[in-house]
């Protein structure tokens, strides 16, 4: 048996698998269990005309793979703002309603964790 720990959407999960060839097994999930925490944020990596009111936060741990918006920028809802990239796949960040984005909290390269503000909107 091996426990794992996975993100999916946010949620954080215990997973124990059985090993062993022809076991027939399925991998066995257990309740989530809360997010961790994201670490605090010394200062903004990119320019940013003050902070919005309407946060943009990571749904998993990650690192930001390209950023979609720029600061001033008109979005719709549903509109990708970041892309982060978690176990070799690209997940966007999108915006949560429509707004002028305010500030861009992140750069390329940066790791972040889950619930981590990535962007604001106004």
């Amino acid at each position: 048996m091996k426990n794992y720990t996975i993100t999916v959407n946010g949620n954080v999960y215990d997973v124990v698998v059985e090993e062993g060839a022809g076991t027939g097994a399925a991998p066995v999930a257990t309740a989530p269990k809360a997010a961790p925490k994201a670490a605090p944020k010394a200062a903004p990596k990119a320019a940013s005309a003050g902070a919005g009111s309407i946060k943009i936060e990571a749904g998993a741990a990650g690192k930001v793979f390209k950023i979609e918006a720029s600061v001033g920028q008109a979005v719709k809802k549903g509109d990708a703002v970041v892309i982060l990239e978690s176990m070799k796949m690209e997940i966007p960040v999108v915006a949560s309603e429509d707004g002028t984005v305010a500030s861009i909290d992140v750069a390329v390269g940066d790791s972040v964790e889950a619930g981590a503000v990535l962007a604001t909107l106004n």
